[in-house]
């Protein structure tokens, strides 16, 4: 296997380059937790039809190495463990390494400084918990990992390493009170609700950074909140973060096939709204999530084809909805059914995003209150949005 050190310095020079790595003491750490270490033997890819395929670092060492230290996630479990698709293929990726350039950002919005102490919520396999033992110290590090079988791997990982933090099996929702009040907390999964207990245990001024979506889309804004006196805890979100859900949060996977009814007496109509806005454009697909409660799923008669149908979906009420995108057309067909129009309501959040100027997601901020109340707004705290 080709030495990784070559292959670590071009990783810091395009972390460098792309403004990921801006704090020397960051850098430092960087070069002094070797990314591979804390790689599984075998990462997961994407075969091109939704199914994950397992790649060795046997079969070849040197694209193994390669990809550990490219700027992208890897897929390091699956189904959590036990894959589920057909002839041995994953079906849900269920954890991953966070690609670096996302990593270092986060770390920079914590705000580290020597001696803080700091709990990391979803240990995984071990690297960024790494990295704060190099920034604060190993004896100021506590890192929570709810699967048993990563939180033995990133507690072997951490020590091959020469790191020994306080790694702890058990629910990061609930934080660890055991070792609060905490100087920052950081989260390397999304949540729909920010867990009261993460701010009760951080000190007044401390942050918190955690990746932040709505139901309606995964892909959601990384939010950094500080701590303050009265017990709340709020802050602006400062860029786009996709991440797995914290496990305590999971939904159900998406079922067409079961939400998906009585098509012969849905509504049909004609939008411009191009379903490509609705789901792919980042910016308005966020608006729309803060303001319609739904999931939504992309379905594909064929992978390769730029069409697809858009589908929205409420279980609860037995509502959904369905808009076909087909490129180079500028009206598209869609059917309604149930007692929400889902679509109708999409159209109109992309109505109010259109008429506030079309915000960027980083024009946002959530507040957490000490009730545990959700605020969202748009600005400034004292222009909420909505309460969740």
């Amino acid at each position: 296997m080709t030495d990784y050190r070559q292959a670590q310095r071009r990783l810091r020079d395009h972390l460098a380059a792309v403004g990921a790595l801006q704090d020397p003491a960051w850098a430092r750490c960087h070069d002094a937790v070797p990314r591979h270490l804390f790689i599984p033997e075998t990462i997961w890819t994407d075969r091109g039809d939704g199914y994950y395929v397992p790649v060795s670092r046997s079969d070849d060492p040197d694209l193994w190495l390669d990809a550990c230290y490219s700027d992208h996630f890897l897929v390091t479990q699956v189904d959590d463990g036990a894959p589920a698709g057909p002839d041995g293929t994953g079906d849900v990726l269920t954890s991953s390494a966070s690609m670096p350039s996302m990593v270092f950002g986060m770390l920079h919005h914590l705000d580290v400084g020597d001696g803080m102490r700091v709990l990391e919520v979803g240990t995984a396999t071990g690297y960024n918990a790494a990295l704060l033992c190099c920034r604060v110290g190993d004896g100021n590090v506590t890192t929570v990992e709810i699967d048993a079988g990563l939180a033995a791997d990133g507690l072997a990982n951490l020590a091959a390493a020469g790191f020994f933090p306080q790694v702890i099996t058990g629910d990061g929702a609930d934080g660890y009170p055991g070792a609060a009040p905490f100087d920052r907390v950081i989260a390397t999964c999304s949540v729909r609700d920010v867990p009261y207990s993460w701010v009760a245990q951080t000190r007044p001024g401390g942050v918190i950074v955690v990746p932040w979506h709505t139901t309606y889309a995964e892909g959601g804004a990384l939010a950094r909140l500080t701590v303050s006196p009265d017990g709340t805890a709020s802050g602006p979100l400062v860029g786009p973060a996709a991440f797995m859900t914290l496990r305590a949060q999971r939904l159900a996977p998406v079922d067409v096939h079961r939400d998906v009814h009585d098509e012969d007496q849905a509504e049909d109509s004609a939008t411009k709204l191009s379903p490509r806005v609705a789901a792919f454009e980042e910016d308005a697909e966020f608006a729309i999530g803060l303001l319609v409660n739904a999931r939504q799923y992309i379905g594909r008669s064929d992978p390769a084809s730029e069409e697809f149908t858009l589908w929205l979906l409420d279980s609860a009420s037995g509502s959904w909805a369905a808009a076909d995108y087909v490129p180079g057309t500028d009206v598209f067909e869609v059917s309604q059914h149930g007692p929400r129009r889902l679509w109708d309501e999409v159209e109109a959040a992309c109505r109010w995003w259109d008429g506030a100027g079309r915000p960027a997601l980083t024009r946002f901020g959530l507040t957490v209150g000490a009730d545990g109340d959700q605020a969202v707004w748009l600005d400034s705290p004292d222009h909420v949005l909505r309460h969740a």
